[in-house]
């Protein structure tokens, strides 16, 4: 039997499969950028602290080749005035080496986030596989990030070998007058080698960046039918999905015949439609339709208005009106206003006859319902 050929990757990675990757660790890099962000970082440190660094190194120099007699009496003492040395030149570059780890940790996040993953630390086995592997190295990727390297190299052995030699009888130069100004002449032609070759590395970055987002694009690529696959997943099956709709129904049906004891009269068509009213003049300014329903529905609200003592009137024009124009909850619209008033007067003054044991009202007939 012949099998279904496979389906092209031509559509765009949905954001679910986005959010999915970078759960993965999948994520788009350019380690030049990251090398360039760090080079950049170090060269306006050098130019800042570039004067600090020289009074401070310079000091920890002179300390370090002075010796005293007591030293040449303790074979410890050299030994501990070399441990001081190496403490003081660390607490010294301390503020160097802070901001290139915190660089080296923010500068991925210009370029796809931080993404922390324990599944992409797991071993697999497929990573040895000797034929995966091969073909990982002639591939496209591979080509480009030869062709990269070689830029690179290329590109930063240029200006820095460039800068090096058109600077050569500054770093060849007989010393100066303290040792102090060496040092800050040395930060700041290293800071000026530092910038150039962050220059030169951010134009690779500039090419590598759009190389990085497409090639991270083309990898998380789907087919129709995964796209479909997930929208199923995503929003649900649609017998699901029917079955919740049938749930809410019957929750909000629940909810609407719990209100029906509460109302002040129930409308009727007679038997097609029922709509429940109640008027609270403290809390609205005007009667609201609390429940109404057709055939069975209408049915069952009947019967709870029977079993609470609502008072049941048959009114059809009124009833199909607010039936049909008045939704759950709402307040009568003003063109029913005259209408339900006089079928509520009725009702509240059919409740006092009834309490005083006196005639009671008229039922009121043809009722002023507009013909729209």
């Amino acid at each position: 039997m012949d099998k279904k050929p496979a389906q092209e990757r031509t559509e765009q990675p949905t954001p679910k499969r986005l959010l999915d990757a970078k759960k993965k660790g999948q994520v788009p890099r350019s380690r030049e950028l990251n090398t360039a962000m760090i080079l950049t970082v170090g060269a306006l440190i050098l130019f800042v602290l570039g004067p600090t660094l020289g009074k401070g190194l310079s000091e920890v120099m002179a300390e370090a080749l002075v010796l005293h007699a007591e030293d040449l009496d303790s074979p410890m003492a050299m030994v501990d005035r070399l441990a001081r040395v190496v403490q003081q030149t660390l607490v010294l570059f301390a503020p160097f080496g802070l901001a290139m780890v915190i660089t080296a940790l923010i500068s991925p996040a210009l370029l796809g986030g931080w993404a922390v993953s324990a599944q992409s630390l797991q071993p697999k086995l497929e990573r040895l596989d000797p034929i995966k592997g091969l073909g990982r190295m002639v591939s496209a990727r591979a080509l480009v990030e030869f062709v990269k390297a070689i830029a690179k190299l290329v590109l930063v052995a240029g200006v820095g070998g460039g800068y090096i030699w058109a600077h050569r009888s500054e770093i060849l130069a007989p010393p100066k007058a303290t040792v102090m100004l060496d040092i800050i002449g040395a930060f700041q032609l290293f800071g000026v080698l530092l910038i150039l070759l962050a220059a030169a590395t951010f134009l690779i970055a500039f090419i590598d960046v759009p190389f990085q987002l497409w090639d991270h694009t083309k990898k998380l690529r789907m087919t129709r039918q995964e796209v479909r696959d997930e929208l199923k997943e995503t929003e649900g099956r649609p017998e699901v999905k029917s079955r919740i709709r049938q749930l809410q129904r019957e929750f909000a049906r629940r909810r609407m015949m719990e209100e029906v004891p509460t109302a002040d009269v129930v409308v009727t068509n007679p038997t097609h439609v029922a709509v429940a009213l109640r008027y609270d003049a403290l809390k609205s300014g005007a009667p609201r339709v609390v429940a109404k329903g057709a055939d069975l529905v209408a049915g069952r609200v009947r019967a709870l208005a029977e079993i609470h003592g609502v008072e049941i009137i048959e009114a059809p024009p009124l009833a199909r009106a607010l039936y049909h124009q008045v939704k759950l909850g709402q307040e009568i619209p003003a063109s029913l206003y005259l209408a339900v008033a006089q079928l509520l007067a009725y009702v509240f003054q059919l409740r006092a006859a009834r309490k005083a044991g006196t005639r009671q009202p008229e039922r009121p007939r043809d009722l002023p319902v507009p013909d729209q």
